[in-house]
């Protein structure tokens, strides 16, 4: 085979991936979420017995991420089109899993399963009613974002005033310190994908798909979203994990 072809290849394809922020989001993205899932799977030896489950879901939740990101960029360079499909079955998956860590972080203090539950329902509220508004039923993008809107300040209401919240504070100490970061996660990290949503559907900035003069930058306020999320929630409950078992 022709080493200079192969060269000419390489490059073309590097090119291709690295010349848009897309490409370019969706590589730094997959990167990020397999290193983060070696990083909390190796750690869970360091920490308490009592935090290792809840260090392996933050593991678990980042690989989900790693393996979906190598198949939507993948997707991406392919087609040249959003992978609406595969990234919502990553956030099917992902997102409740987030919702668990407020269970395991809060258990210790009173947290059942029935709020475990309910956490998880309102997540797969937002996220069917998003999937519905952004693949399904673009031209009412509107009102299914306003349904999975209510589910996502359902999830604050609890996080920041409701049973989560009265839990954790009455643990006290790290549980009460972890809770407060998630929740500003929850808040300010989670607000990201509706703007990603925005973008994505028309109706809201007189276009769909190209805004700030970059195609499908969807995608890239999504990808963002995911890393500081995912990895984000990881590093706060690994954080609680080691300050408590060190005191």
């Amino acid at each position: 085979m022709n080493l200079s072809l192969i060269l000419a290849d390489a490059s073309l394809y590097s090119s291709e991936y690295f010349g848009n922020a897309t490409s370019f989001t969706f590589f730094v993205g997959c990167m990020a979420m397999m290193a983060a899932s070696v990083f909390f799977f190796c750690e869970m030896g360091n920490v308490d017995k009592k935090w290792r489950t809840s260090l392996l879901v933050s593991g678990i939740i980042t690989f989900i991420a790693f393996v979906h990101y190598y198949y939507m960029r993948d997707y991406y360079l392919a087609t040249g089109s959003s992978p609406i499909d595969f990234r919502y079955v990553d956030w099917t998956l992902t997102v409740p899993l987030m919702c668990v860590e407020f269970y395991l972080i809060t258990k210790k203090a009173g947290g059942t399963m029935g709020l475990m539950w309910k956490l998880i329902f309102a997540s797969v509220i937002m996220l069917v009613t998003g999937y519905a508004g952004e693949a399904m039923y673009r031209d009412q993008a509107w009102l299914w974002g306003l349904f999975s809107g209510i589910a996502y300040f359902y999830i604050v209401y609890l996080v920041w005033f409701g049973e989560v919240k009265a839990l954790a504070d009455n643990a006290g100490g790290a549980v009460a310190e972890a809770n407060k970061w998630l929740a500003w996660f929850v808040l300010a990290g989670w607000a990201i994908y509706p703007l990603g949503y925005m973008i994505g559907t028309a109706g809201w900035y007189g276009g769909e798909g190209d805004i700030f003069g970059m195609q499908y930058s969807m995608d890239v306020v999504y990808n963002i979203g995911d890393a500081i999320n995912k990895i984000g929630f990881g590093l706060v409950v690994y954080a609680l994990a080691v300050k408590d078992s060190n005191s």
